[in-house]
């Protein structure tokens, strides 16, 4: 059975997670405002409509993530592996890579939605962008890491450039491609909020902003913890991705 968490760390995300909910209760008990409900009443509040109106919502959120995380994947690892086997290609390709991976992605919200409109394809771009950069970048460095004597050994045996990439390149590059998508997902999930508070009327980002509209707190505050919830659960299953397809490791 392959374990994807530790008993520490573990242990050490249950405490994180109640010295955070002890602090917010007090605090709640401190100051008694209505913008800091207490903790109970908030988790009380998403069992009572979660089913009714929450869900619909982490179903459309999700689907943006999940979506944009395959579409990353899918056209930025055999980008990535490419430049870094071919030297040539990684000339042309890396000055772009460089000058447009600083750049702040959601600076180009405006230009997207004008080009693409309010709809799913500018939040799906935009998810895209932010986790594309990191993942090209780490597959290409990380074939460049590889040892040439592996290619050697593998070459004398007279295996083609598919069997370099499937028996040497893949294998060797695809934890830290799934270490890169982890780390780019938070960023990712930020972003989401931020675009789904506009042309849309699904996610949680559109939930959490229209809760905080109508001054109704309790709501604002079940959205922004099923949010956070919904990203630890991809984190997770990032986790179990990477101990089943490298469990060689």
């Amino acid at each position: 059975m392959i374990k994807v968490f530790s008993k520490e760390k573990w242990r050490g995300a249950l405490y994180g997670f109640l010295a955070l909910i002890i602090f917010w209760y007090i605090l709640s008990l401190i100051l008694k405002l209505p913008i800091i409900p207490s903790p109970v009443a908030v988790f009380i509040n998403i069992i009572q409509i979660f089913k009714s109106e929450i869900a619909v919502h982490v179903f459309y959120s999700l689907g943006r993530i999940l979506k944009g995380i395959a579409i990353s994947i899918m056209l930025g690892v055999p980008l990535g592996f490419i430049m870094g086997y071919f030297e040539k290609v990684d000339k042309i390709l890396s000055p772009l890579m460089y000058f447009s991976y600083p750049i702040p992605k959601i600076a180009l919200l405006p230009i997207i939605m004008v080009l693409f409109g309010l709809g799913e394809a500018s939040k799906l771009i935009m998810i895209v962008l932010i986790i594309i950069f990191q993942i090209i970048i780490t597959s290409r460095d990380t074939v460049k890491d590889i040892p040439q004597g592996t290619f050697y050994s593998l070459q004398s045996l007279g295996a083609s450039k598919l069997q370099v990439f499937t028996e040497i390149i893949i294998p060797a590059s695809l934890s830290e491609v799934l270490t890169a998508t982890r780390l780019a997902l938070g960023t990712a999930i930020s972003i989401l909020f931020f675009t789904e508070t506009f042309g849309t009327e699904y996610g949680m980002g559109y939930f959490i902003m229209d809760s905080w509209m109508r001054v109704n707190y309790l709501d604002m505050y079940s959205g922004i913890i099923v949010l956070s919830f919904m990203g630890f659960c991809l984190f997770i299953l990032i986790d179990i991705a990477e101990n089943y397809v490298c469990s060689w490791r």
